[in-house]
């Protein structure tokens, strides 16, 4: 019986592995907008960045929780976004635009070193050099309200914002939280361990 339940070859199994980037940027949203301005340094601590719109131990939900009543209480697994540049510069070319800064769309964190950003699977541990760790929850979708703080830098075009959206799927990098507090510098190593992967059939 538990040969036919549970066949070797029933799933694939992907061995953790561990990859090794930098810090290229770091950036804080300090006022009631979601958009980020550089900063020298990034304290974290296990609510998140200090001031940020997005600290907090617990969020309210919103449209990317459908199954909860809007403004219901929840853990807060959003209190980071974090990007990769080579992801920024490949979305600005599928949106034909000239740059895309991170700040536009909310980054705190920009690494490098790192191919596919968006593709490291949740559960994943980002270790700095200093001794801060993010737990990454899972991939950031692109919405209309990033879309917008791009739209915003360039008035002539139209669309923008709904263009966003269709072409940033996957690109739009990952949000995290905080499983061990301390202090992110740019240039600094961070290493991304992640665990064993698979996907889950019936």
């Amino acid at each position: 019986m538990t040969a036919e339940l549970f066949p070797d070859d029933a799933t694939r199994i992907v061995p953790a592995r561990r990859l090794t980037g930098r810090v290229s940027r770091v950036l804080a949203a300090m006022g009631e907008d979601f958009a980020t301005t550089q900063v020298d340094d990034l304290p974290f601590t296990f609510d998140g960045i200090p001031g940020d719109v997005h600290a907090g131990t617990t969020r309210r939900s919103g449209g990317r929780e459908p199954w909860y009543p809007r403004g219901t209480e929840m853990r807060n697994e959003r209190q980071l976004s974090v990007l990769a540049a080579d992801e920024l510069e490949e979305v600005a070319r599928l949106m034909e635009i000239d740059r895309l800064l991170p700040e536009w769309i909310g980054a705190n964190l920009v690494l490098e070193g790192l191919p596919r950003l968006s593709m490291i699977p949740p559960r994943t541990r980002l270790v700095f050099e200093n001794g801060a760790v993010l737990r990454v929850d899972g991939q950031n979708a692109p919405c209309r309200s990033a879309g917008k703080g791009i739209a915003a830098h360039f008035p002539e075009r139209e669309g923008l914002d709904l263009l966003f959206p269709k072409v940033a799927k996957r690109l739009r990098g990952l949000v995290a939280w905080v499983e061990k507090p301390g202090v992110v510098t740019p240039g600094e190593t961070v290493i991304a361990n992640m665990p064993e992967q698979w996907i889950y059939e019936e």
